[in-house]
């Protein structure tokens, strides 16, 4: 798969996550694919054109996945990591939007973290 093809599939990715307005949310590239990050620290990317891996507790994949399952799924590459898969193409707009949220939260600085609570 190009690099284009991948960029293309991520479109959708970053514009809800670009239209959240979080503080220090950049687009990134991990593993040679695109990838959302706050600072540096690494929330989720692009495994395929169709499959999304974003930061979520390990305590809650298991109920994701369960719940969800025509959304949520894991790999064993994934098993014991806090990373969940997603379908892209079965997921919601507002759903993605949530997932990136909690995954800023849990993973951003403190600092930004706090800066953003106070706007």
């Amino acid at each position: 798969m190009t690099t284009d093809t991948f960029d293309e599939a991520f479109d959708r990715v970053w514009a809800i996550a670009n239209g959240l307005n979080l503080p220090e949310l950049v687009r990134s590239t991990t593993h040679g694919t695109p990838s959302l990050k706050v600072k540096t620290s690494f929330l989720g990317r692009l495994k395929d054109k169709d499959t999304f891996a974003i930061h979520c507790p390990l305590e809650e994949k298991p109920l994701l996945m369960e719940n969800v399952p025509n959304i949520y799924f894991e790999t064993d590459h994934y098993k014991g990591w806090p990373y969940i898969l997603m379908h892209l193409d079965a997921v919601s707009d507002a759903e993605l939007a949530h997932r990136i949220k909690l995954a800023w939260h849990a993973k951003a600085p403190a600092k930004i973290k706090k800066a953003f609570a106070a706007e």
